[in-house]
């Protein structure tokens, strides 16, 4: 394997025909009397069947019946509503589906479109689909109608049918090809690759093929030379192809695709002409043995087994990227910002992911989770902090989108697993670079308002309601220079007591913030009893946590029962009194430095309720006396060694 192909950014994927399959199951179903038994029985036997018994057991044909080696288990179905239960169950397990219709009986080919496949959409069965015509032998000849005109109108509404054919198993003729279509459909689909009604590549095979492309363009000129596509043959199937069969190839492409051809080699038109060319002439099994060769799944993704991630021994654990791969990600930053404004446009950005399968940040948790200009650009700041939340959330992902877009490093040096959180408390210190706040509060208290000044945008009179959990991530600068990312994760009041429900709720948590109106005494009266479940949750988990009260709405006139409420509980918990602030009339800048600061010293802030104080208080009496029974207990063992010395020597 060439170096320029490391396992993780080249050609590392398995070798599996069938993507690491080792058997298929196909479900078999139709109107009755369509031919499904006798169908079953004649490829198995290799014979028409004189008695075929109405529902055929499993059966299995063996390895060697075609060219990908993997055994098929085909489950013959009744056809009688009794048996619905049965049939919703075999086509559940099934890998692919043969729907049959009668070519001598046109009622059951409407039927197809009547019940059967709408009947599979009801039930959400994912499997591709393949239509065969039994009977062929008994069509009538004088019938004008062609299988692709009949069929082309059904399959453009239903697209999960990956083929049809027709065949006979009294004279054999095609019978055999349905089980082959049917393996092929579900190891080779073309659906996922190919767009019938635009006759193009799809764009996520579009994204695979260019960077198989990038990774095979080992002098960075945009064009393949005779070499290099001499190694991606090889890389593939394991053979290097002749000066002449270069020629041809290239020949091809040059008449079908002008552009894809130059002095120096192909170009990725033509690239991509040539995985064009292989489905469309009936070979995705070319293309998806590429694919799979360059550790591709069937969701045009790569392969888990080519994504290691370090794993977290406890739930206060965290992964962040190392500074080597911050490092990368700042230079591909650089390189993509095209007119050195510190900013990403989004077609900067789009074509900076254009080797991913999908763009990853353009849905939620990732969506309008970032810093952004005001011309809507992501920002250095943005674009590092959207990485550090991905993957704080999915370091799997992480790492996979990192090598997409270029990263050829080591995996062992992407990530770095953080120490638990119980331990950076008992040190009171921490390492980590990447903070995760959740941040509690009463509908309407300012919560959304905190996670959009942390982001800069400007604050809105328009009250709208977050529906779900939301994130905001940004870079903050502490004093002496140091730079640490901060995540807020917002939870809705109406997911407070769910979300405490669960023992490690709070493990993942740096800091609690709890954030209330001060002009509203309901919000401080639900805010103080969000605060008081927060304290409960981490002394009964074990999982203490630093926690901020912040007095939002400052620029309203405070209610004052509120105010006094609130610091005579700050100080009964132990914890600082609350920061008042106003989205509306200041920059809240210092607050998200509080936050770090808090987190940076994880043994501070803790709040304690009484009876947590009480039982902390027992724990240390009881380790006293057990203490103090050791002491005596080990004194009461020297006296004794004492006296029987003594006594010896008296003896003597």
């Amino acid at each position: 394997m060439p170096e320029s192909f490391p396992m993780v950014g080249g050609f590392g994927g398995k070798s599996s025909a069938g993507g690491g399959r080792t058997s298929l199951r196909v479900t078999v179903a139709g109107d009755k009397g369509t031919g499904k038994s006798s169908l079953i029985s004649a490829v198995a036997f290799e014979t028409f069947p004189d008695n075929v018994p109405r529902v055929l057991p499993p059966t299995t044909l063996p390895a060697d019946a075609y060219p990908d080696y993997i055994p098929i288990t085909i489950v013959d179905t009744p056809s009688s509503i009794d048996n619905r239960i049965k049939l919703i169950e075999e086509f559940r397990k099934a890998d692919a589906v043969i729907l049959t219709y009668a070519c001598d009986q046109p009622a059951t080919l409407d039927r197809l479109t009547s019940y059967w496949l709408p009947e599979l959409r009801r039930l959400e069965i994912k499997a591709p689909v393949i239509v065969v015509g039994c009977k062929l032998d008994l069509r009538d000849e004088r019938s004008p109608a062609r299988l692709e005109d009949i069929m082309a109108p059904i399959m453009k509404e239903y697209r999960e049918i990956e083929t049809c054919i027709e065949c006979s198993a009294l004279t054999l003729i095609q019978a055999p090809d349905v089980f082959y279509f049917a393996s092929k459909a579900v190891l080779h689909p073309t659906f996922p690759l190919f767009d019938q009604e635009k006759h193009c590549l799809k764009p996520r095979l579009r994204r695979a093929v260019q960077r198989i492309f990038n990774l095979c363009d080992r002098d960075l000129d945009g064009v393949l030379n005779d070499a290099e596509l001499n190694d991606f043959q090889v890389n593939c199937f394991g053979a290097p192809l002749d000066p002449a069969e270069l020629t041809g190839v290239k020949r091809v492409v040059q008449e079908k695709q002008p552009d894809g051809v130059t002095d120096l080699g192909l170009t990725l038109p033509g690239f991509l002409f040539l995985f064009s060319l292989f489905i469309e002439k009936g070979r995705p099994e070319t293309a998806w043995a590429i694919l799979r060769k360059c550790g591709y799944n069937d969701s045009l993704e790569l392969s888990a087994e080519l994504l290691p991630v370090p794993l977290k021994h406890s739930p206060d654990q965290s992964i962040e990227l190392t500074n080597e791969a911050m490092d990368f990600l700042s230079g591909i930053f650089q390189l993509y910002d095209l007119d050195n404004d510190g900013a990403l446009r989004p077609a900067e950005l789009d074509d900076l992911f254009q080797t991913a399968p999908d763009s990853p940040w353009i849905e939620v948790p990732y969506k309008d989770a970032a810093e952004k200009t005001s011309g809507g650009n992501l920002t250095i700041n943005g674009f590092l902090s959207e990485w550090a939340l991905m993957t704080l959330l999915d370091p799997r992902k992480s790492l996979a989108n990192l090598i997409y877009i270029g990263y050829g490093q080591d995996p062992a040096s992407t990530f770095s697993v953080t120490k638990k959180r119980s331990v950076d408390r008992k040190k009171q210190q921490t390492e980590r670079n990447v903070f995760q706040c959740f941040v509690f509060g009463p509908k309407k208290s300012g919560k959304s308002a905190l996670l959009d000044s942390f982001l800069g945008r400007k604050f809105s009179d328009s009250y709208k309601a977050t529906v779900g959990e939301r994130y905001a991530a940004n870079v903050v600068d502490q004093p002496g220079g140091t730079k640490k990312t901060l995540i807020l994760r917002e939870i809705p009041e109406d997911r407070v007591k769910k979300f405490l429900a669960n023992k490690e709720s709070l493990a993942a948590c740096d800091v609690a913030v709890v954030v209330y109106d001060s002009s509203d005494v309901y919000s401080w009266k639900k805010a103080r009893e969000i605060l008081m479940e927060v304290a409960r949750r981490g002394e009964e988990s074990s999982y203490g946590t630093p926690c901020l009260l912040v007095a939002a709405k400052d620029d309203l006139d405070p209610y004052p029962m509120s105010v006094q409420e609130s610091d005579r509980v700050c100080m009964e918990l132990g914890i600082d009194v609350p920061v008042s602030l106003s989205m509306k009339l200041g920059d809240p800048n210092s607050i998200f430095s509080r936050i770090v600061s808090t987190a940076e010293n994880p043994h501070l802030c803790i709040p304690e309720t009484a009876s947590g104080r009480r039982s902390k208080n027992i724990r240390q009496v009881v380790n006293s006396s057990l203490l103090f029974v050791s002491v005596g207990t080990a004194l009461g063992f020297a006296g004794l060694a004492a006296y029987r010395a003594y006594s010896a020597r008296k003896n003597a």
